[in-house]
């Protein structure tokens, strides 16, 4: 009769059990499509700017190089972005890999996005993750649910952080590398500096192309938070394949990579697999 009792309250507990991670995950669902929703709102919504070559003059060559090649000109200047990803992700070089989906959202005027991502840790077990930059700070929330907050990380190294990434992550929508808030200084024939300033911060990269005007890699310093403090470190992200998205070519598949003292330490491998232009809504 007691191994009778025992499955019961085991059942009891597998659904209980379920129900509170559905509905955390529900609570931060609807979290995250709030912050997309103020997001949205803040981007500036007059009538788009047709770029020509002349809005390239100016531009170090292999800029105007790459952006002749993703084909932007007589495209309309992008003010929202959604997209989706799909990969794995590692925190530590000896680490297993998770498997993740995310969905990412971004304004170009202001500049700002909101990144959320569902990875499978364990079998049954996942954890949800929210990164984001608005209005000049960042913040990077971690959840395993039901209820157990990983991370929520805020200060001038989560900004510093965010920003980099999001100068980054222009690659996905290039008319933007024409914004006010980013200015371009020439190196060779293959590589130019961005520097990208919002709310009275700064931050700078090296972009590489190679001969066609394909970006290869975008390599900065940026705030590691792997170690007991946060550190700047060399950061880059080596793109691996192009695809067509949005009438543009566009890189498609990339890694992520932590230069170290001790080792080269790829910590994501992902791919977009949608993206859309001026469809200012959740997924």
């Amino acid at each position: 009769m007691w191994w009778k009792i025992s499955v019961a309250v085991l059942s009891v507990v597998i659904v209980l059990g379920v129900t509170l991670i559905y509905m955390d995950k529900r609570l931060f669902n609807n979290k995250v499509e709030k912050e997309v929703q103020e997001l949205f709102e803040s981007a500036e919504t007059g009538e788009a700017e047709v770029i020509t070559e002349e809005d390239l003059s100016g531009l170090p060559e292999p800029v105007q190089r790459h952006l002749r090649y993703a084909g932007i000109i007589g495209r309309k200047k992008v003010k929202t972005v959604r997209l989706k990803q799909e990969g794995r992700f590692r925190q530590s070089e000896d680490g297993s890999w998770m498997s993740f989906e995310a969905e990412q959202y971004y304004t170009t005027d202001p500049p700002g996005f909101i990144w959320k991502t569902d990875m499978s840790f364990l079998p049954l077990v996942s954890v949800v993750g929210r990164d984001k930059y608005y209005r000049g700070e960042g913040n990077m929330l971690i959840k395993l649910p039901p209820f157990i907050k990983i991370a929520d990380a805020r200060g001038d190294d989560i900004d510093q952080g965010t920003l980099v990434r999001y100068l980054n992550e222009i690659m996905w929508f290039p008319t933007a590398y024409l914004s006010d808030y980013i200015s371009w200084e020439p190196i060779d024939s293959t590589s130019a500096r961005a520097t990208m300033t919002d709310h009275g911060k700064t931050v700078s990269a090296v972009l590489h192309f190679d001969e066609a005007g394909r970006l290869v890699d975008f390599v900065a310093d940026r705030y590691y938070t792997g170690g007991d403090e946060p550190t700047l470190e060399t950061w880059t992200t080596p793109i691996k394949e192009y695809g067509a998205m949005e009438g543009l070519r566009l890189p498609i598949k990339g890694e992520g990579v932590w230069k170290l003292d001790s080792v080269d330490f790829t910590y994501i491998e992902l791919e977009v697999t949608e993206l859309e232009y001026g469809v200012p809504e959740v997924y």
